[in-house]
């Protein structure tokens, strides 16, 4: 089959089949006496399994392990679940943070009041001026806050 075919029956777009062959996340493809590259079922499944496995998160490096393990008959099922096991972990170290992410923003936007107001605790947070202690009128905006800094300074350069 030609690439197209492989692309429609992988769910892999073209250029991307190409761009794993070329960085040897693949086999290269065998060549028609035109030049034309050649695939079949073999590579439609591997194809397959990779992008499932990328779907399913996995690293790029942990798909090629996790595609010798598949190849390897002589493998052991220990393997391959140590190996989703430590993506598991990496899963749930990911949840945690975006968690953490996800109630720190419902936290500022609970605390925004979301009105005529310049004064905003999310520009504040995102300042590092957060508790309402806001370096300039609004938010520890840049050129305010040059502005202050500049006129604290001139004084200090007036007396010398």
């Amino acid at each position: 089959m030609n690439i197209s075919t492989l692309a429609g029956l992988s769910g892999v777009p073209a250029k991307t089949v190409r761009y794993y062959e070329s960085v040897g996340l693949i086999p290269p493809a065998i060549r028609t006496a035109n030049g034309y590259r050649f695939y079949d079922d073999a590579d439609v499944q591997t194809l397959q399994f990779r992008q499932r496995a990328r779907g399913l998160g996995f690293p790029v490096e942990d798909v090629a392990n996790l595609l010798a393990l598949w190849r390897d008959q002589s493998r052991t099922s220990a393997d391959v679940k140590s190996l989703a096991l430590r993506h598991v972990d990496g899963v749930e170290r990911k949840i945690r943070e975006l968690e953490t992410i996800l109630h720190t923003l419902l936290d500022l936007i609970e605390r925004c009041h979301g009105d005529d107001r310049p004064s905003c605790p999310i520009l504040s947070d995102l300042a590092g001026t957060a508790g309402g202690h806001e370096r300039s009128g609004q938010d520890g905006a840049p050129g305010e806050t040059a502005e202050r800094d500049s006129a604290r300074i001139r004084p200090l350069a007036e007396t010398t």
